[in-house]
């Protein structure tokens, strides 16, 4: 299968504020928008993120979905530091598998930074086992 884009879309109850965040603190660049949706540049995808009008699991009968947002950078220390000066609330962890740092966004979704030497040794280890 082949796609020509790949994204991810977030519902959330509270869209100003998330979009603010995603905007203002980790300083993701704006595509596009429209009232109850904003779409950002997310590495080589897209992140959109858009007003949960069916929150309450009443009109489809669906529940909200938990979702991590994982993003890959070169160091998860300096990204901590930046947060936290930002007074964001970060779970900073170093682990034999590398180094993450967890934070919430203004609706509690799950965002977390990953160290990408460590991603790509992980991907190589599995290409070799192949």
């Amino acid at each position: 299968m082949e796609f020509d884009r790949t994204g991810i879309i977030l519902y959330t109850l509270k869209y100003k504020k998330c979009v603010e965040f995603y905007e203002n603190i980790l300083g993701l660049k704006t595509m596009f928008e429209s009232e109850n949706l904003t779409c950002f540049e997310f590495g080589q995808a897209y992140l959109m993120v858009e007003l949960d009008d069916i929150s309450d699991g009443q009109k489809t009968g669906l529940e909200r979905t938990k979702t991590c947002l994982r993003m890959n950078v070169s160091s998860v220390k300096i990204i901590a530091e930046k947060l936290i000066s930002k007074n964001i609330e970060v779970d900073y962890q170093e682990h034999s598998w590398g180094t993450i740092a967890k934070i919430l966004d203004p609706d509690g979704n799950l965002c977390a930074f990953k160290d990408s030497k460590m991603f790509e040794q992980q991907i190589s280890s599995h290409k070799q086992m192949d």
